[in-house]
């Protein structure tokens, strides 16, 4: 384990910690950033597993998710701080069961103040492996992915009220991009309410699977799916969903959805603030996941009721979000960062 000069990186916010491990044998390694955490408790935040073009690429990404976990916490009423792990795989690990023993073995050289999950190339069959040698993960008991989903569910009425008065799924038409463990279980949520449904992916086969499930949705091309003419938009894939060019495309009147960074940068949230598009900031309607996992952590059983009433803290922040974007005439990104700012660093 190393710690590592992370003011060199772009990404960098103050964090408190960033540790580099690496195993060569393996060709193994691995960044955990832990981001401005000034309470007694651990910081949390899932763990992905994925190809970076390199080791810079895959430090800002910790770096910059780990800030983004902080302001998901803040925002959801927790008292966790923000982390974030990266695995860098090149697909030639020999044993993946072995690197995920190494990496929950550098997971608990931390002593706790990492608690960590599933996030993209890992599956909850993985964490409940790692479970067996570090109690450091969760995951295991609820499923994140369906609370995500639920949360995000909540957010979109609260965002259909603001728009169109209601607060209802009923024939509204949405386009969800990326149809992973979050965007599927979305649609799922609204398939039986929504009007039409648009969906895309990369993958031919989640295409294929989604059909199957919900054989009215219509798929389209991965380069279409922002540019219809839609209610909804839902970015659940990667990072950077809404570029700075898709701008004058964008036709729908809502932008909420499961992927964490969707906006290329703060000038996008401007942008669609002055198109009258309204955008639910990303770390505030896609916290469902980490409330059920927290509460996981904080409770030895199971309680769905309890974890859906803490989700109604989502649609209460959005509009406390939303009323404040009006009365300031701000972009509801810049009033999600200074509410969360302001929680975070008087802690």
């Amino acid at each position: 384990m190393h710690k590592i000069n992370r003011m060199v990186f772009k990404e960098y916010d103050k964090h408190r910690s960033v540790f580099y491990f690496d195993r060569p044998s393996l060709n193994l390694k691995v960044f955990i950033a832990i981001h401005r955490n000034k309470t007694i408790f651990p910081s949390f935040g899932a763990t992905r597993m994925m190809m970076y073009a390199n080791e810079d690429e895959a430090l800002n990404d910790a770096l910059r998710l780990s800030r983004l976990m902080s302001y998901k916490s803040a925002l959801a009423g927790l008292n966790y701080g923000g982390a974030k792990g990266v695995i860098l795989f090149d697909g030639n690990h020999p044993d993946k069961s072995e690197v995920l023993k190494i990496y929950s073995d550098m997971v608990n050289e931390l002593k706790g103040k990492f608690i960590t999950g599933a996030d993209v190339g890992l599956s909850q069959e993985d964490v409940q492996l790692m479970t067996r040698n570090s109690p450091y993960f969760v995951g295991t008991k609820n499923k994140p992915e369906k609370c995500t989903a639920l949360g995000i569910v909540k957010g979109i009425e609260v965002c259909l009220k603001q728009v169109f008065g209601k607060g209802f799924i009923s024939d509204h038409t949405f386009a969800i991009q990326g149809l992973g463990k979050v965007g599927l279980d979305l649609l799922g949520l609204i398939y039986n309410q929504a009007g039409k449904i648009y969906v895309s992916d990369i993958s031919s086969e989640k295409i294929e699977v989604a059909k199957n499930l919900y054989p009215n949705i219509v798929p389209v091309p991965v380069e279409d799916i922002f540019k219809l003419e839609i209610d909804v938009f839902c970015p659940c894939a990667l990072a950077h969903a809404i570029s700075p060019k898709m701008i004058a495309e964008l036709k729908c009147k809502i932008v909420a959805g499961g992927a964490n960074n969707q906006l290329f940068n703060q000038e996008v949230g401007d942008a669609l603030f002055s198109k009258g598009i309204l955008y639910a900031p990303d770390y505030v309607i896609n916290s469902g996941g980490l409330i059920s996992v927290a509460d996981e952590y904080e409770n030895r059983f199971k309680n769905e009721n309890h974890i859906e009433k803490k989700l109604e803290h989502i649609k209460s922040v959005l509009e406390t979000i939303f009323e404040q974007s009006q009365t300031q005439n701000l972009a509801t990104n810049r009033v999600a960062d200074r509410l969360a700012e302001d929680i975070f660093n008087n802690h």
